[in-house]
């Protein structure tokens, strides 16, 4: 399986969220304890099982300060899709930021 192909201009953060949604990453991988899928396909505890399939960063246009990144990612096997999303800049998660650091892309 490859990276995701281009999936246009959007230009919010939900457009982008909803076309992914619609290609399968359905999981919300900022949740912590996410009861809805088995424990050994949980990101938290086995970052080395999942890839990034792609990323889409967005800068707001009236506050430079509103600024976020969407990872969509995946199981190595690709039964597991969900997304993540952080800040980035001085908006950055520290826990969202170390788990991406332990995850390899896909392409």
């Amino acid at each position: 399986m490859k990276g995701l192909e281009h999936i246009g201009e959007m230009k919010t953060l939900s457009e982008v969220i909803n076309v992914l949604v619609g290609r399968g990453y359905t999981l919300d991988f900022n949740l912590k304890n996410n009861q809805s899928i088995p424990e050994e396909h949980d990101i938290h505890q086995f970052p080395e099982l999942f890839l990034i399939d792609g990323h889409y960063r967005f800068e707001g246009e009236s506050d430079p300060e509103d600024q976020a990144i969407v990872y969509a990612i995946s199981s190595k096997t690709g039964e597991v899709k969900g997304v993540l999303v952080n800040g980035y800049g001085i908006s950055s998660d520290p826990y969202s930021e170390e788990l991406i650091g332990k995850l390899k892309s896909r392409t």
